[in-house]
């Protein structure tokens, strides 16, 4: 077992702390006219409020809510997505994920979303903040069928950038798996030590405080797509976007959350109409 795989384990199996343990299961159908979310269940401080259809009755949009604000070590947050055949979702969050400083105990969130013939899912939260001395875990897996498409992006800061605070001590342990009828697409597992010497490295982050990472999975990408890809112009620090097998991987490192935002949402931009037909529309939460 890697150092990864034994974090999530040991998080996984310690009995139940002081932290919120919150549970969100959202499930999406296609109706004859619509997408509609069929399905919400939450325990504890996870929720949907109100399904949206800011495009029109084709795409289902859920703003996911954390009423406390932010992550304490002990926190437990569980999100299940299942998206129905020809149904498309697009979930993303009204505000940045704050994960506290902790004196020693770990929060971690799991992510789980299963993807069916035919349908879109869009998983575009705002940016997470680890602020120094966070003790985080998250764990994704995203379970496509043939015919699936995902398009789904992390954007982290580490340290509260404005106020010139870096991440010195703490631990961000993250890991992704991307699966199409079981065989996986893509895989990558990280650990950040904070004020390791690993930060600074020019093949890790090279001393930037800002990492995002953008995957599009679910089929071939053509070379015209790619190029218009990479002729995305990077506002600030290096944007890169690279091809492999059904799978398009696109990373930001620099010290800006919001440029991060902006250049995965211009690479989304070109493209969400080659994916699915449809003009990018940033959703409105994001402005507000």
């Amino acid at each position: 077992m890697n150092d990864l795989a034994h974090a999530v384990a040991t998080a996984a199996s310690r009995p139940p702390g002081p932290g919120w343990h919150a549970r969100l299961d959202l499930r999406f159908v296609r109706e004859p006219s619509r997408t509609l979310l069929a399905e919400r269940r939450h325990t504890g401080p996870l929720r949907v409020q109100k399904a949206l259809h800011p495009e029109g009755p084709d795409v289902c949009q859920a703003i996911v809510v954390h009423p406390p604000g932010g992550i304490v070590g002990g926190d437990l947050l569980d999100i299940g997505v299942t998206v129905g055949a020809g149904a498309h979702a697009q979930v993303t969050t009204p505000g940045a994920a704050k994960w506290y400083r902790s004196a020693g105990p770990v929060a971690r969130a799991t992510t789980h979303c299963s993807v069916a013939t035919g349908a879109v899912l869009e998983w575009l939260p705002q940016e997470a903040i680890v602020f120094d001395g966070a003790r985080a875990v998250t764990v994704a897996r995203i379970d496509l069928e043939p015919g699936a498409w995902f398009v789904g992006w992390d954007i982290v800061a580490l340290g509260r950038v404005a106020a010139g605070e870096r991440f010195t001590a703490g631990t961000l342990r993250q890991s992704v798996e991307v699966r199409r009828a079981g065989a996986l697409l893509w895989c990558e597992s990280s650990v950040l030590d904070g004020g390791s010497r690993a930060l600074q490295a020019g093949a890790i982050l090279g001393g930037a405080s800002v990492f995002g990472t953008m995957i599009v999975a679910g089929g071939a990408l053509d070379d015209d797509l790619l190029g218009a890809c990479r002729r995305v112009a990077c506002p600030s620090g290096e944007g890169t976007v690279t091809r492999l097998p059904d799978v398009l991987v696109a990373r930001y490192r620099g010290d800006s959350a919001g440029d991060a935002r902006t250049y995965l949402a211009l690479l989304w931009r070109v493209l969400r109409p080659a994916l699915c037909g449809r003009a990018a529309v940033p959703p409105r939460i994001w402005s507000t």
